[in-house]
């Protein structure tokens, strides 16, 4: 899970938990359900005309709203491997990575447009964009979190150190 890389879709600025995925399909704590309403508020054919594996790229302050974790588990669900922005609200931080959604904190994020390819090197710290041949570097991930990517989230990570422990 070092290197992610995948094709770009553009999202503005204070994309809240709503437009990520709605209340009204909020009946459901299923991921699969959820993530076929994805973004829908936002762009309405997003999820039929994204890839597994694609990265969004946004502006400011992605994730606010709400405190529920359906966000980045919806995100995730849609098989969106990566989420880049140059801030992201503190509650959606925190439970992108309780899930194990990867975020990166990236102040040029507007500098990378849709339908480019990039790619993200978590231990270079580094984001490449294929494209147009422009590095980035991110502002990096404390280890921890990344041992919580690393195991797929929270639970996972739980899960493994208790089975360490015996």
């Amino acid at each position: 899970m070092h290197k992610i890389e995948g094709n770009v879709w553009n999202f503005g600025k204070d994309i809240d938990t709503d437009l990520i995925i709605a209340a009204r399909y909020l009946n459901t704590s299923d991921p699969k359900e959820l993530a076929k309403h994805v973004m829908e508020d936002a762009d309405p054919s997003f999820v039929s005309k994204m890839q597994p594996g694609d990265i969004i790229v946004a502006d400011e302050n992605f994730g606010c709203g709400s405190s529920r974790e359906h966000a980045p588990i919806a995100l995730k669900a849609a098989g969106v491997a990566a989420v880049v922005a140059p801030t992201f609200a503190r509650i959606f931080y925190r439970n992108a990575f309780n899930m194990g959604l990867p975020i990166f904190e990236l102040p040029q994020s507007l500098e990378i447009k849709e339908g480019e390819r990039i790619r993200i090197d978590m231990e270079a710290g580094t984001i490449e964009n294929l494209s147009s041949g422009k590095s980035y570097r991110f502002t990096p991930i404390p280890e921890f979190m990344q041992a919580l990517l690393g195991a797929g989230g929270l639970m996972n990570y739980a899960k493994d150190e208790i089975a360490a422990q015996g």
